[in-house]
């Protein structure tokens, strides 16, 4: 649990659209859009998925839902509380990082879709960032590492996805 919050702006779906930070990936995998959202929505989601993600705590019980609550630690290093403002069960969820262990984010809000294909299921993940205007240049600057890592951290669910 992070010793001190620093609040951020909440995002809505008008924030996943016009960030001046966007990153969209999308990845097909082999299996049913049940066991897709199932990855989506465990109590390790991401952390058995990626390394990136070293914990992660549902603050709100099941079942979950607009409103529902959680912390999410990168690399044990930042850790952000989520709330969910959009939760359409087994097939789009979004947040809005509500609260950061480190200062420099104004808004941070991701989206999550599952769609059935004719081979399993297509999952796309955006993520939508806008920093305070000190860490702008920072982001630009790591931008092209930010798109690499997204689209190999969406990428890595594969590994984890056994029908």
């Amino acid at each position: 649990m992070a010793k001190h919050w620093y609040r951020l702006v909440e995002s809505d779906d008008g924030f996943l659209k016009s960030a001046p930070f966007r990153y969209e990936n999308s990845v097909e995998v082999p299996a049913p859009p049940e066991r897709a959202w199932e990855l989506l929505t465990t109590d390790d989601t991401l952390v058995s998925w990626t390394r990136l993600v070293t914990s992660l705590r549902w603050l709100s019980p099941r079942p979950f839902g607009v409103g529902t609550v959680r912390e999410l630690t990168l690399l044990g290093l930042l850790t952000g509380r989520e709330r969910y403002f959009r939760w359409e069960e087994g097939k789009r969820n979004s947040y809005s990082v509500v609260a950061l262990s480190f200062p420099g984010i104004r808004r941070w809000a991701e989206d999550y879709i599952v769609e059935p294909t004719h081979s399993g299921s297509r999952l796309t993940w955006t993520l939508a960032i806008e920093p305070v205007p000190l860490l702008k240049p920072i982001l630009l600057a790591s931008n092209p590492i930010t798109s690499v890592v997204t689209r190999h951290v969406l990428q890595s669910i594969r590994s984890h996805v056994g029908c």
